[in-house]
């Protein structure tokens, strides 16, 4: 397995290959052109990239002057060592010395798209039977590029298994898959929705009656901890004997777990159309507050009079009722005749109709700029209401808190957003939706406040910066002690120092942390590894994955029942891909614990990522470690 990439989520990325799948691993990592090229300092990276990453067998790609551990040779390289090969950028060389020719499936998951779509072309080139997992960000790109390539493996190896070209190559984002996360954490009880090829996926989280367990008639994916819903517990802690969240229990285990919350899938159905930027989009233009209260009510006064007018006209000198109204409006606006020689009522009503006119003209005026205020200010950014209260405040409007931000807006959560960089990715996104948002500087004075955070439910802090996230939490519980907040935090240790020092301070709110490289890397790992992964549902600090696998010659599946196939905290069969259900108790989605898995059946599976290592692990022998890398070629700028 390559990973190619040098962020968060390469790091975990290969980590989860190697703890999790035991997998040969090779990080192709870019290197600036003026890093320093002599072998200890090639050693001294890959330790410190390492040692973010795993605390496994470190080699450094037979660089010079370096040495492997003892055992670690080329005839007793233990299984899943891991390599590094540095280069200045993926290119045909820098694939080659990583062993792209001969390995079983690449990642690119560098934060540039367009890095990853050139990789992408020549690996694809080089290895047409190469299993590719790319990170993108632009979601129809994606679609196209899955096509594309899948299309160039199939014309470059005309014998190449059709099952196998289905997961040749999977384009995921790790923001969409961390976006519904993020968004639950900061909302109790929000909905977690999978769309898993032709379905969709609905978990939700329930709390059940006072000493009753959970209902046994839904699928229940997970027992949360019993400390979910304490501020003060600590996710998947071990306390009164509870040793965290527990993924696929059986139906004795949910029984006996009276009083704990539980992650149940309470639908599975067709999958319609994804929402239309359009139909998002449809509040943006206030017309049913084109004009002030005040102003209508000017207006419909305005209107009233000129009626009124018409009406003395008609009755007084018998005129028809058109002909009066269009006298009248020429009286108002002093385009009409002076009435001289005419009746003394024509006259009278000649000058009331002049002062109204009068009367109407700054009226006119108002309209006209207020109407124009109210075009200009519908693509500007809104500022906070006065009167908003319990609201969520989403803290970074980049790749992350973009999605997050759209899908808190489609549940129809109050969001108010706080972003320094004016040019930020979410700001037109915001300005779409109509969201509030204050620009500046989370880090001064009066921003949070500006953002209404004394009256607001909860804090997202979404920024790629840990310290910062950690500042504008501390700044808000000193301003809304209770609030609940939700940050984004990388390192694992920092996240739990932080959620300590902050439980001790706070002990009433509740705190939560999590990481996008932690939700995001199971799904590409699982897809590296031969099936395609559709989506995960995070459960506190773990995530629970749902792939799609075909039942033919695998042993753990064909032939058996959806009940004998079931592997309590491993894996569970819980709907067919695509069309095929048979009606059943729970609906068409739902399969019968009797029903028979046939080999040309293609089965929805939801597993931990053990249980998919395991449950993947016996199709067939591990692919061979990866060749020797040739010293002269590595270390290169």
């Amino acid at each position: 397995m390559i990973v190619c990439g040098d962020d968060a989520l390469a790091h975990r990325l290969a980590g989860e290959l190697h703890e999790v799948y035991g997998e040969h691993v090779t990080l192709l990592v870019p290197v600036r052109p003026d890093a320093p090229r002599t072998p200890a300092a090639r050693t001294g990276r890959a330790l410190a990239l390492f040692g973010r990453v795993t605390a496994a067998v470190i080699r450094t790609t037979g660089a010079p002057g370096t040495t492997a551990p003892q055992g670690t040779g080329a005839a007793g390289e233990p299984a899943g060592a891991l390599h590094v090969v540095e280069s200045s950028e993926a290119d045909d060389r820098a694939l080659t010395d990583a062993g792209v020719e001969r390995a079983a499936a690449l990642a690119l998951v560098h934060e540039d798209d367009e890095t990853n779509i050139r990789a992408a072309l020549t690996a694809r080139r080089l290895n047409p039977r190469l299993r590719l997992v790319i990170r993108l960000y632009n979601r129809k790109l994606g679609q196209h590029l899955e096509t594309l390539l899948d299309q160039a493996a199939a014309v470059a190896e005309p014998g190449l298994d059709p099952q196998e070209r289905d997961a040749a190559t999977t384009v995921l984002s790790d923001v969409d898959t961390a976006a519904p996360g993020l968004a639950a954490a900061a909302v109790a009880g929000t909905s977690k929705v999978v769309q898993a090829g032709g379905l969709l996926l609905h978990a939700v989280e329930r709390l059940p009656a006072p000493g009753a367990a959970p209902d046994p008639g839904l699928c229940t994916l997970a027992l949360l901890s019993a400390t979910t819903g304490d501020p003060a517990g600590c996710e998947g802690s071990e306390r009164s004997g509870d040793a965290g969240p527990r993924l696929l229990p059986d139906d004795r285990t949910v029984a006996a777990a009276t009083g704990r919350a539980a992650v149940t899938l309470e639908a599975v159905t067709a999958a319609g159309p994804p929402p239309a930027a359009a139909r998002l989009a449809a509040s943006a233009l206030p017309v049913a507050s084109l004009f002030s209260r005040r102003l209508r009510w000017s207006l419909a006064g305005a209107a009233a009079a000129v009626l009124a007018l018409a009406l003395a006209s008609t009755f007084t000198t018998g005129d028809h009722p058109l002909h009066a109204a269009y006298l009248t409006l020429l009286d108002i606006f002093a385009i009409g005749d002076p009435a001289v020689g005419e009746s003394t009522s024509r006259q009278v009503l000649q000058i009331l109709a002049g002062f109204v006119g009068l009367l109407l003209l700054p009226v006119i005026v108002a309209a006209l700029i207020e109407g124009l205020g109210t075009f200009r200010t519908a693509t500007a950014l809104r500022r906070p209401p006065r009167g908003l209260s319990g609201h969520v405040v989403l803290l970074g409007l980049g790749k992350v808190g973009t999605r997050v931000l759209a899908r808190l807006r489609r549940l129809d959560i109050p969001v108010v957003c706080v972003e320094s960089d004016p040019e930020a990715r979410g700001i037109a996104v915001a300005r779409r939706l109509r969201v509030p948002t204050v620009i500046g500087d989370v880090t001064e004075e009066g921003v949070l406040e500006a953002a209404r955070i004394d009256r607001a439910h909860a804090l997202l802090a979404l920024t790629s910066v840990d310290i910062t996230n950690l500042e504008a939490a501390l700044s808000a519980r000193a301003v809304s002690p209770g609030l609940r907040v939700v940050l984004r935090l990388y390192d694992d240790d920092f996240a739990t120092a932080v959620f300590r020092t902050l439980r001790t301070a706070h002990p009433a709110a509740l705190t939560r942390s999590r990481s996008v490289s932690h939700l995001a890397a199971p799904a590409f790992a699982g897809a590296m590894v031969g099936r395609q992964v559709l989506g995960a549902v995070p459960v506190e600090r773990r995530v629970l994955l749902f792939a799609a696998v075909d039942v033919a010659d695998h042993p753990l599946l064909e032939g058996l029942t959806v009940a004998e196939s079931f592997h309590p905290g491993k894996w569970r069969v819980i709907a067919l891909d695509g069309v095929g259900a048979k009606p059943g108790a729970g609906g068409a989605w739902r399969l019968e614990p009797d029903r028979v898995l046939k080999p040309e059946d293609r089965v929805v599976v939801a597993a931990t990522r053990r249980g998919l290592a395991e449950l993947l692990g016996r199709r067939g022998p591990r692919c061979d470690p990866p060749p020797p890398v040739n010293p002269a070629r590595t270390g290169r700028g």
